[in-house]
């Protein structure tokens, strides 16, 4: 059905001179497009060819300089993570160092520190030694005094068990005023 109506329109059209087939306007198309073909195959072509290769290795030449720079940036930023890792283990062996050099000058002044206060303890003994010494020996001196003295006042009186109580009072309280 849909055909017999296009059959159809197709001849009413052609009785009405809306569509013509002349077969010297084929041919004269024909000719035409066969010269067009060939000045352009002869005189075009190889520039549009030419133009176009030039502008495929311009495209390929800019694709192997990206990928170049994508594999630079890469090869960089390796660089730069290896760098930051040295770094980070520089600062860590630096930081330990400091550690360590800090704990032994520790050990240093702790160690002169204690040399420092046996010096003091020592001397401090010795003094007090040596005062311990004058006081006995001034204690033995007051007694050489006091015996002297007690000789005297034995050999100035004869005594009686009454004169030597009052001889050895008076001693006491002699040896506690000389003190």
């Amino acid at each position: 059905m849909g055909i017999r109506l296009l059959a159809e329109s197709a001849e009413s059209a052609t009785m009405l001179g809306l569509v013509n087939i002349n077969p010297s306007t084929i041919i004269f198309t024909l000719i035409n497009t066969l010269i067009i073909f060939l000045l352009y195959k002869f005189l075009l072509h190889n520039k549009v060819m030419e133009v176009l290769r030039k502008r495929q290795e311009k495209i390929n030449a800019d694709i192997s300089a990206a990928e170049k720079a994508k594999a630079d940036a890469e090869a960089a930023k390796a660089d730069y993570l290896e760098k930051i890792s040295g770094a980070k283990d520089e600062a860590q062996e630096i930081v330990a160092n400091a550690v360590k050099k800090a704990g032994a000058r520790e050990a240093e002044i702790i160690a002169e520190a204690e040399k420092s206060a046996a010096l003091i303890r020592e001397k401090a003994e010795e003094s007090a030694e040596l005062e311990k010494k004058r006081a006995i020996n001034e204690v033995k001196d007051q007694i050489s005094d006091i015996v002297i003295m007690a000789a005297q006042a034995v050999a100035e009186k004869e005594i009686s068990e009454k004169d030597n109580e009052e001889l050895i009072n008076s001693f006491l309280v002699n040896v506690g005023e000389e003190k």
